[in-house]
């Protein structure tokens, strides 16, 4: 869905045998890894505008209100992406993740965590992934803390690979808990009320209800 690759990978093949819940949310993370590594391009904004509605049943043993709150965020992703271009989503993109010299919102666990960058969270991530028998791409332009490497390393986690099964659902909440979960609600608020936000709100916005969601259903699992 990107030109960036996130940088964890085991390959790019998922298991066939998910329950239709697992694989949704394997399919809302492989989104946000896109989302997050770079703007979205032409083929993106087309997919997300044409997607259907977000199907209630999916979910239907959890929260109502927050079902509800997901389906609406993800119904004004599908209304931005529909008015959005790609170039002007790329400018948004490196206005507030890129910058020059320095970014407007950070989307590395580092930097919300103790304020600087490749810091000990890395570290210990880069311990974690090493444990599950996950990599860095050789060829990759991102961190392994970067907000969309993360996301892509818990798709693995929940859809497996050709080289590898799904992980179980404690290894995926032990992961959420300790990496992603600890500030991403912060990143997101900075996202979402920041004044040069305008495609990224409504990716934020999505963002937190589907986290919201799966914070939810890792503690059911």
């Amino acid at each position: 869905m990107s030109d960036s690759a996130p940088p964890a990978d085991r390959s790019a093949a998922a298991s066939d045998d998910l329950l239709p819940e697992d694989a949704t949310r394997a399919d809302f993370y492989a989104l946000l890894a896109a989302l997050y590594a770079g703007g979205p391009g032409r083929g993106l904004l087309h997919a997300i505008e044409h997607a259907p509605a977000l199907g209630v049943p999916t979910f239907i043993d959890r929260d109502a209100s927050k079902v509800l709150d997901l389906a609406s965020a993800w119904d004004r992703l599908r209304a931005a992406s529909a008015a959005m271009t790609a170039e002007a989503a790329e400018q948004e993109y490196v206005d507030l993740f890129v910058g020059v010299g320095r970014c407007e919102v950070n989307l590395h666990a580092s930097h919300w965590l103790t304020g600087f960058m490749m810091d000990r969270p890395l570290a210990k991530l880069r311990a974690t992934l090493a444990a599950l028998g996950l990599q860095r791409k050789a060829d990759a332009a991102l961190v392994e803390d970067h907000l969309s490497a993360l996301c892509e390393t818990m798709r693995l986690l929940i859809a497996g690979s050709a080289g590898g099964a799904p992980a179980d659902a404690a290894t995926q909440r032990e992961f959420f808990a300790a990496h992603i979960e600890p500030w991403i609600d912060r990143c997101m608020a900075a996202i979402g009320t920041h004044a040069i936000a305008n495609y990224y709100r409504r990716v934020a916005e999505f963002t937190e209800c589907f986290i919201a969601l799966e914070r939810e259903s890792l503690v059911m699992d």
